[in-house]
């Protein structure tokens, strides 16, 4: 059953850096153990770069400030729109300022989400093959939950995955490992029959805090971010995920 929205507290730049990291799983993967494969969203399955820059500049030249490069705004992504907009605006100290441009990011980008946005190639074979391999699959993502299932749904993604749970739907985002332990409980799944895939060192951290195994993917938004925090496993292509954990 899906949980409702919960108020979520944005953390500040400083405490997302400060949270603390458990000790990875040891040794290889068990591939043929795993059952449950937990996916981001942004920069995993899909390429939602170009309308999350649009939305971001947009929000920007509301407030009368200058518009940011793409490739800046990309790398901001990964921890929820409250945090991407408080990157964009340079972590400002003004409350109510912040809140009202979070707003008008997502007022833009809830009409706009859709624009340019698509599945990385190879993604849906992927997605096939592993499903047809009895494994179960969840998205966990640090986007809002809504927007996140209605991108999902309208990408005709909506069959591979048994849940799909955004930065809203609990009280924490990852790296905290709320999100990928009801996940755990809802599919009785021991940790170490689980993965989590993505793209940046947050989706890492995660695993290692809820004792899963981790899979690093280079084709997203934040691949150097992996550097810091290196996962169990690391794939450069969808169909290397495939060939992983659809056989």
């Amino acid at each position: 059953m899906l949980l409702s929205t919960l108020y979520v507290r944005v953390p500040t730049i400083p405490e997302l850096k400060s949270w603390s990291k458990m000790t990875r799983p040891s040794g290889s993967i068990p591939y043929d153990k795993i059952k449950l494969l937990i996916f981001d969203l942004d920069g995993t399955l899909i390429d939602s770069r170009q309308d999350l820059v649009n939305s971001v500049n947009a929000m920007l030249q509301h407030l009368g400030r200058p518009a940011l490069p793409s490739e800046v705004i990309a790398s901001y992504v990964g921890d929820g729109a409250p945090m991407l907009v408080r990157r964009a605006l340079g972590d400002p100290d003004d409350g109510a300022y912040f809140h009202s441009a979070l707003r008008n990011f997502l007022d833009y980008y809830r009409e706009h989400k859709l624009d340019h946005t698509y599945v990385y190639s190879g993604i849906r074979e992927a997605l096939s093959a592993i499903g047809g391999n009895g494994r179960r699959m969840a998205v966990l993502t640090n986007k809002p939950v809504n927007p996140s299932r209605q991108i999902i749904e309208a990408l005709g993604l909506n069959e591979y995955f048994v849940q799909i749970y955004g930065g809203n739907s609990f009280a924490t985002k990852k790296p905290d490992p709320q999100g990928a332990r009801m996940l755990l409980q809802e599919t009785v799944t021991r940790p170490e029959e689980a993965v989590i895939i993505g793209d940046s060192d947050v989706d890492v951290l995660t695993g290692r805090n809820a004792g899963l195994w981790t899979c690093g993917v280079t084709y997203g938004f934040a691949p150097h971010s992996l550097e810091s925090a290196p996962p169990d496993v690391l794939v450069h292509s969808p169909a290397e995920l495939a060939e992983l954990f659809g056989s």
